[in-house]
């Protein structure tokens, strides 16, 4: 979802500006001692569950994230040709499931302000399944609520690591995202087929 449909900029944004300023002024530190702090404990977590739990860092930074989302909401943005895309796949008949490592908290707040739920078969999180899809073993939890065949399944996502776990579980047809944050220079997408946007993947 995120760096995928979405644009990454407000997550993007909202950990590494938006909490630590507010994290600075709770507890009467510098924004820059704040953000250091922080990205140690963020980097310490990185690709884990906790890592995309909101109840998780809500506990241990004693902030509310989810008013802290509220503040920057705005920032919430569909990606291009997003929209038009999952209309065209649909038409074509296909399955679509959304499948996130985003905590439920947060897929709530993103499905509210875009809408893009009534585009998609199943939404599912990562903590609904227990593992990060990180773990290939995510990919097989997910095929006991959502069955696919992996030899015809296209997944796109903007995360190396996620897409190294789908190519180990067999997923044939895989799609990195070049641009996940529209703020931010051309990611490397190692050997992956790689996109722009989705007007690539339409006719």
């Amino acid at each position: 979802m995120d760096g995928t449909l979405l644009d990454l900029n407000f997550d993007n944004h909202f950990w590494q500006v938006h909490v630590p300023l507010r994290y600075a002024e709770i507890h009467g530190v510098t924004r820059e001692a704040a953000r250091e702090e922080l990205m140690a404990r963020y980097h310490a977590r990185a690709g884990t569950l906790e890592w995309y739990s909101v109840d998780f860092w809500e506990t241990a930074l004693e902030l509310d994230i989810m008013k802290l989302k509220e503040e920057v909401a705005h920032l919430i943005a569909v990606h291009p040709h997003v929209v038009a895309f999952l209309e065209a796949v649909r038409r074509a008949g296909k399955r679509v499931a959304l499948v996130t490592n985003a905590h439920h908290k947060s897929l709530t707040l993103k499905m509210a302000r875009t809408g893009l739920q009534d585009h998609f078969d199943l939404l599912i999180t990562s903590h609904e399944l227990g593992l990060e899809k990180e773990d290939p073993g995510f990919w097989r939890r997910l095929q006991q609520r959502f069955p696919f065949d992996p030899a015809r399944s296209l997944l796109a996502d903007d995360s190396l690591p996620v897409l190294d776990s789908a190519r180990s579980y067999g997923i044939r047809h895989l799609i990195a995202m070049r641009w996940p944050d529209t703020q931010q220079p051309e990611k490397n997408t190692g050997d992956y087929a790689a996109i722009a946007s989705f007007a690539e993947l339409m006719p």
